[in-house]
C-alpha cells in the first residue's frame, strides 16, 4: 500500500507557502472539514495505493458529470463531502494521498473505498480506518509545526469530522468472522469505530458528522430479481443495516456522556434513501432500484466502465435520473440531496444538530 510520504515531504519542503500565518488563521474565521470512511467520502485516495480496480474509480463514466474526467470518486460526480465543503465556504478538499499542496488548514481527506471499520475488511487492497487515523496525526503534527499548538489546537477544536463506515464490513463480511453471531459482528464494528473515535478527540476533535447504515440489503447489487418485478431486498444485509443503526446512537450517546465537549450530527441515511427507493419520482428520479451504470439485471453486476473484468456495461443517457449511478453508489443528483438534508435538515433526519450548525458553532 502506497504512503503519503510524496506528499508530506512536498508538505515540509514547502511548509511556509502552503499554510497561512498565524494571523492568517486568526482572520479567516472557517472551520476545516476533515472527512473519514469508505467510498461514499472517498475523492480518490485509491488512485494511489496497490490495489485493484475494484475498488477504484479513476476511469471513465465516473466523474463525467461534474469534473467531465475520472477523479477516483466513485460517482459519475461529486460525493456528499464536496458538497458540504461548498456549502461551509470551503474549497474543494482533495484526497488526502494526491501528490501536490495541500492546503490543509481547510482539512483533509482520508476516506478509501472499500474501507471498514475492521482492519480485515478488505485488508490489503484499502485504507482501513485505523490507517486513515494515523494520516490524521501526521497532518496533526504538521499543523502543530507550521501554526504553533495553540492556533492548531483552536483550529483542531472548531473543525468538522465526517465518518462515513461499516458498510463494507457487513458487505464483505470475511470468513473469519462468520462464526461470530450477528450481533457480537456489529459489536466488533462499533469496537473499532469508537477507538477512532477516541483517537480523533484526542487530537483535539470535537464535531463529529456521522451517516447511519443505508438500505444495504435493497442495492442494485444485492437485489434478487425476480421474473415480473424489481426484486427482493437482501434479508440478511437488511437485518446487519438495522442493528447497526439500533447501536450507532446508543454509542453516540454514550461517547457525550463520557467525552467533555464531544458534539454530534446523525444523518438518518436508512429512512431518507429508502423513501427513494420506494418512491423515486417524488423526489426527481426516473429509476430508484436500477443502476445507471452496470450490467444485467437492475445493472447489479459491478461493471461500470469495463475495468473489473466485464469489459461490456450498460451507460444511461442521463443520470440525474437515477439514485444509482453504479451498482453501490449513488448519482450525484442523490448524493446533493442527502448532502442538504445532512447540512441544514431538521432533527428527524439530522440530529442534535445538523452540518450548518456544528459549523457554525464555536467550541
Amino acid at each position: 500500500m502506497a504512503t503519503p510520504s510524496l506528499s508530506l515531504s512536498i508538505t515540509l519542503l514547502l511548509g511556509g507557502l502552503l499554510l497561512p500565518t498565524t494571523s492568517a488563521v486568526h482572520s479567516d474565521k472557517h472551520s476545516a472539514l476533515f472527512t473519514f470512511g469508505d467510498s461514499l467520502y472517498d475523492p480518490g485516495n485509491n488512485n494511489y495505493i496497490n490495489t485493484t480496480t475494484d475498488f477504484q474509480a479513476n476511469f471513465l463514466p465516473y466523474g463525467e458529470s461534474f469534473f467531465t474526467y475520472p477523479t477516483g470518486r466513485f460517482s459519475d460526480g461529486r460525493l456528499i463531502p464536496d458538497f458540504i465543503a461548498e456549502y461551509a465556504k470551503l474549497p474543494l478538499i482533495p484526497a488526502y494521498l494526491k501528490p501536490g499542496d495541500h492546503q490543509f488548514e481547510y482539512g483533509a481527506n482520508f476516506a478509501s473505498g472499500g474501507a471498514g471499520a475492521l482492519v480485515e475488511s478488505h485488508q490489503g487492497y484499502v485504507i482501513d480506518l485505523h490507517t486513515q487515523l494515523s494520516y490524521f496525526k501526521d497532518v496533526v503534527k504538521l499543523l502543530r509545526q507550521k501554526l504553533g499548538d495553540k492556533v492548531a489546537k483552536q483550529l483542531l477544536c472548531n473543525a468538522v469530522y465526517l465518518i462515513s463506515i461499516g458498510g463494507n464490513d457487513y458487505l464483505a463480511r470475511s470468513s473469519i468472522y462468520q462464526s461470530y453471531p450477528t450481533g457480537e459482528y456489529v459489536e466488533l464494528v462499533f469496537g473499532n469505530l469508537s477507538t477512532v473515535i477516541k483517537g480523533i478527540y484526542e487530537e483535539g476533535g470535537r464535531k463529529f458528522g456521522f451517516v447511519n447504515m443505508p438500505p444495504l440489503g435493497c442495492l442494485p447489487n444485492t437485489r434478487t430479481p425476480t421474473s415480473g418485478s424489481t426484486g427482493t431486498c437482501m434479508e440478511e444485509l437488511t437485518i446487519l443495516a438495522k442493528l447497526h443503526n439500533k447501536e450507532l446512537p446508543k454509542t453516540l450517546k454514550k461517547l457525550e456522556r463520557h467525552l467533555e465537549g464531544f458534539m454530534y450530527s446523525l444523518f438518518d441515511f436508512y429512512t431518507t434513501g429508502l423513501e427513494r427507493i420506494e418512491n423515486p419520482s417524488k423526489y426527481g428520479f426516473k429509476d430508484g432500484t436500477s443502476a445507471c451504470c452496470g450490467s444485467g439485471p437492475l445493472g447489479g453486476v459491478y461493471s461500470c466502465g469495463g475495468m473489473r473484468g466485464i469489459e461490456e456495461y450498460e451507460l444511461c443517457d442521463n443520470p440525474r435520473e437515477y439514485l444509482f449511478f453504479d451498482s453501490y453508489h449513488p448519482s450525484e443528483a442523490a448524493y446533493q440531496q442527502y448532502a442538504e438534508l445532512m447540512w441544514s435538515g431538521t432533527t428527524n433526519v439530522a440530529g442534535s444538530y445538523n452540518l450548518k450548525s456544528l459549523f457554525e458553532c464555536t467550541v
